[in-house]
């Protein structure tokens, strides 16, 4: 697996973004939903990764400084022909590691909290995200999952 940072201008990316946002549309009330669109997610405090195999898209994933400490994951994505093949769970691994090189001394996240996100809430849980109040601009919303991970740096 390829996991590289991308610039969002690929059609592939462009589609699995697009995809994500509209299906994050879909699944939460509009003051519930947090993804970020293609615009957002080019913000300079945002690094996007994607993940490949030979041409082929597999997921993606983004980190967004929130401060010189504190990192937030955001807008992870497997490609619905790549579910439970590890993708996540990689691109996930690559973003903990960056936090951690960037001297970040936490790394959060905010989810759903609707049937739909347990695997994804599972997965967090298995890399060492716990449970946590709202953080950054968030506020508590029945819709939403806050987690959190204390990090060592590198």
């Amino acid at each position: 697996m390829d996991i590289r940072i991308d610039d969002l201008t690929g059609p592939e990316i462009i589609a699995l973004v697009e995809e994500h946002f509209q299906d994050m549309q879909s699944q939460s009330p509009e003051e519930s939903m947090h993804a970020l669109d293609l615009e957002n997610l080019r913000k300079p405090e945002i690094t996007f990764w994607s993940a490949w195999e030979n041409k082929e898209l597999l997921g993606c994933g983004a980190l967004k400084e929130i401060d010189s400490t504190h990192g937030e994951i955001k807008s992870m994505r497997t490609s619905s022909l790549h579910i439970r093949k590890g993708v996540a769970n990689r691109l996930l691994e690559q973003m903990i590691e960056e936090a951690q090189r960037r001297g970040y001394q936490r790394l959060s996240l905010e989810t759903g909290s609707m049937e739909s996100f347990k695997p994804a809430i599972r997965l967090y849980a298995k890399l060492g995200f716990e449970y946590c109040d709202p953080f950054a601009d968030y506020v508590e919303d029945p819709n939403s999952v806050f987690m959190t991970k204390e990090l060592e740096t590198k």
